[in-house]
Parts: structure tokens; sequence; C-alpha cells
């Protein structure tokens, strides 16, 4: 005798696990342009390397002699997997059944998941669709009693945040609890066109506000792809999964570790690669706007500068790699705002700083910031305090920094953007321009009775002009040492790439997670 009839039903009741919600339901889910969940994490993970937990929970009707005689499996699947050979736990949302919402067993393995990942400090991956939370109003029916709510697991869930890297993508209609699983993320990304983050879909939102709105229109890729609710907006499925392998590329597997560093033979780059393009990248014309983007390209190791919140607009907020070094990355767009800091850039900041901070990954900052933004509709947004709590992020980060000033410090925005109050190891270019505001717009103000007196005001104006260019200039300030050292633009990757193996030398020997916690 051997207990080969139990394996038998071992094998049929997975069998019945991967049907998910039937071929109907399926062939739905593919008809809307989506994946179902095992399709998903088959893309997702390294060939063949998915471990499956809790196959067998869900939901079992058994007829009069005891036998089984219909099985629907829980709508949340759960496993651990490979990304490019590193281990991660993986959980997503069976849309095909029940619509992702909760039933018996999802909520304690969406719970695992998250212990699992906590607990052996493996990166999580969330793939999300549906609600994800404490079932539909039917179910109230059928449990025959309703409950005060609380969030599965979200002790969990918050904890996660400064222990290992959390990734979470919206695949489909997301909402409710699902919606902030979604948003609870180091990465959050929403794909255009099949997927909508909403915190309640179009009936409740009717009923509860009078709004008579469609899912793309509530909560589609248009409505989230600048307003800071998820990082990135993917065109695809395959191009989210994509993101979410690049991004944990980047980051430890746990605040435990520290940022893996390629091997010099996988280094597709040289550290001494100087870009002839930098000499006349920054306009020799103040007011005239450049391209940021091709700067990081020149600087950082090629195809590395990996855009990590997209809605941040004049502030440009990356991961790249300094000679294989991974590293953080913030950059001031003058196209967009002028490059001032806004409410939007500065939320970018902040979720940048406390990424570094929670995996140690030291931060380059590329200053061009003419400061906060100023105006009624500044005003309006509070930009003071969002820029307040973005120099806050700054100066609670412990990593190693680097600065190369660009073209402008002006302001509080200006002064925030890098903690000056510690080592920044600091260059700045020829087109740096400092100070407490700019020349242009104070001169009327500082001179106006000299102008105001004077036989010729636009020859006075013109002469103190010139007089001004010439003290702003930066050799001036380094003459008195306020500035280390000015460069050619070319030399910035040689002596970035120089000071980075300085910056992982110094990082900590036991390194863990981060004083404070880290937030969403």
């Amino acid at each position: 005798m051997t207990w080969q009839p139990e394996l038998d039903e071992l094998a049929r009741r997975q069998r019945l696990a991967e049907q998910l919600g039937g071929p109907a339901k399926i062939a739905r889910q593919h008809d809307a342009g989506r994946l179902t969940v095992r399709e998903r994490i088959g893309a997702l993970l390294d060939d063949g390397s998915f471990r499956e937990i809790g196959a067998l929970a869900g939901t079992a009707r058994y007829d009069d002699a005891g036998q089984l005689a219909s099985f629907m499996a829980a709508n949340f699947v759960l496993g651990t997997g490979l990304i490019d050979g590193r281990k991660v736990v993986v959980g997503g949302d069976d849309f095909t059944i029940r619509g992702g919402a909760a039933d018996a067993a999802i909520a304690g393995k969406q719970i695992y998941a998250e212990r699992l990942a906590g607990e052996l400090r493996l990166p999580i991956v969330r793939l999300v669709e549906g609600t994800g939370g404490g079932g539909s109003v039917k179910s109230l029916e059928q449990h025959g009693y309703t409950y005060v709510p609380a969030n599965p697991g979200w002790d969990r869930v918050v904890d996660n945040l400064s222990v290992v890297p959390v990734v979470a993508a919206g695949l489909g209609p997301v909402a409710g609890l699902g919606a902030a699983r979604l948003c609870a993320a180091h990465l959050s990304i929403l794909v255009a066109g099949t997927s909508q983050l909403f915190v309640a879909g179009p009936p409740v939102v009717k009923s509860g506000v009078g709004e008579d709105v469609d899912k793309e229109q509530l909560g589609g890729a248009h409505v989230h792809a600048r307003n800071g609710a998820v990082d990135l907006i993917a065109a695809s499925e395959p191009d989210a999964f994509g993101l979410i392998r690049r991004f944990l590329s980047y980051l430890p597997p746990s605040a435990y570790a520290l940022p893996p560093v390629l091997a010099s033979a996988d280094r597709a780059d040289q550290p001494g690669r100087r870009d002839e393009a930098l000499l006349s990248a920054v306009p020799r014309d103040r007011r005239k706007p450049y391209a940021i983007r091709a700067i990081l390209a020149a600087v950082f190791d090629a195809g590395s500068v990996l855009e990590v919140q997209r809605y941040g607009g004049s502030i440009v907020t990356a991961l790249a790699r300094l000679d294989g070094h991974p590293v953080g990355v913030v950059g001031c767009d003058p196209y967009v705002a002028g490059g001032c800091m806004t409410a939007e850039g500065a939320d970018a900041v902040i979720r940048l700083a406390d990424l570094c901070t929670t995996f140690h990954l030291p931060m380059v900052t590329l200053t061009d910031q003419p400061g906060l933004l100023i105006g009624t509709r500044a005003e309006q947004r509070a930009t003071i305090r969002h820029g307040v709590r973005a120099i806050s992020a700054v100066y609670q980060a412990s990593v190693p920094a680097a600065e190369v000033i660009v073209r402008r410090v002006f302001g509080v925005g200006g002064a925030g953007l890098v903690n000056r109050h510690r080592l920044v190891r600091r260059w700045a270019w020829p087109s740096a321009d400092w100070g407490s505001l700019p020349v242009e717009g104070g001169i009327e103000a500082a001179y106006r009775a000299d102008l105001e007196a004077a036989e010729d005001p636009a020859g006075l104006l013109a002469d103190i002009r010139a007089r001004l260019d010439a003290v702003r200039s930066p050799f001036r300030t380094a003459e008195r040492f306020g500035i280390e050292d000015i460069i050619d633009p070319r030399e910035t990757r040689p002596l970035l790439c120089d000071w980075v193996r300085d910056a992982y030398a110094v990082l900590p020997v036991q390194p863990g997670r981060p004083s404070f916690g880290t937030r969403p």
C-alpha cells in the first residue's frame, strides 16, 4: 500500500486550481486585453522558477459520500520565484474568480505573502486587479453579519516598506483595498488602456456623489499619469513586467544588504568616457532651456537611467548606475515650470530620498533649481509645505551624496535640494549661477531710486547688469572656497565614477532598516 491515491487527488485539485474561473471567464479576461494571473506570473518570473504556495486553498463542495464534487481556488495566487536569478515573493489577484474580491482564503494568502517577504527579507511583487479587500456587498447576506473593518495584514504591509523592496502593478480595474495595496509600494505602475485606479468604482461614485462616469474617466492612466497616485504608466502588461524587473535590479533584496554592483565583465560602459556633447549642453543664454535627460544619459552608465516618478514634472527622479554601482538621481527639467520645485516635484524628491535611504543607494543631484514655484496657483497648491517636506527628506537621508551644479541655485528650493550642512562632494560647471534670488528679478527693485534719478535709466540699467554679471561669476565664489571645484562638463562622469567607489566603501558594514519608518 502506498499514498498514491492521495497524490492522485492532490494532482486533481492542483489541476482544478489551474483552471482559474473557467474557460468562459478566462476568455473574457483575454477579450479585455488582459492576461490571467498565472500568465502574468509566468511572464514576470524567470522561466520555470515559480514555486506556488497555497494552491489548494479555496471553496470546495462535497457530495453525500464525502467526495469532492467541485472546487474553486482562492482568487489570489502566491509563491516565490526568480527575477534575473534573484528570489522574490509574488502574489497576484485572480480577476476571473469573483472579480478579484475577497473570499474565505484570499486575506490569509495575502497576509502570508507579506509575512514571507518581510521575515525572509525578500522583495515582494504585487499584481493587483480587483478590490482584493473585504468582499462585496452580497457577501454580507451570505455571512449573515457585518464587522468593524480592519485592513488585513497591514501591520506587515506598512513595515515591509522599511525592510524589503515592494513593487505593485495595477493590471485591471483596481479599487478599495486593492487600490491601497497598489499605492503602498516603493514603485507603483498602472497599465494604460486596460487598468484603472479608484477608491470606489463608478456605481458607488454615482450613488455617493452623483457623478456618472465610466471606469476610464474615473481612474484611467490619463487621470493618474501626473497626479502622484502611481509612479509610472506602462504601455502594456509586458512593459510593466519589464519595469518591475529593471527596478529591482538596482536594489538589494532587503534593507539588510547592500545594492548589487555589476561585475567588471558586465559593465557595458567605461568610467572614463567623456561626452563631447556636454560642452555645449547648457546654453550661454540663461533664459534658454535644455534637455536634462540628454545630460543624464551622457553622465551615467549607458542605458542605465530609469525614471521612477514620472509625475515629478520639473523634477526628474531616477535610478542609474555609475561604473556599475546603483545610485539615486535628482535632476531639474527647465522645460517644465522653468525647473522650479513644484508640489509634485517635491513629492518625487521625498520618495526618491526615502528609497535611497532605506536601501543604501548614494544620491547624485544635478542642480539647476531656481527655487520653489511662485504665483497664485503655487500658493493654492501649498507648494511651500510640499517643498519643506522635500527638504526635510533630503536632510534626513543618511547616504553619501554628490552634487553637480549645472546652472541655477536660488532661494529656499535651491538651497534645500541638497543638504549643504553635511559633506557633499560637489562640482560646478562654468554655467553655474547662484544666490539668494536671480539677479534679473531684483535689479529694478534694488536700484529703483538710482534708476528713477538717472538721466539715462536704460544705460544705467545696462551698466548695473554688466557689473553684477562680473560679480556673479562662479570663479568669484571659487576664490572664497564657496564652491570646491569648477570643472569641464566633460569631466563629470569620470569624477562621479571615482566618487561612487568611495561612496560604496563607506556604506554600512552591517546595513539595516532606516531610523524612521518609510512611508508610501
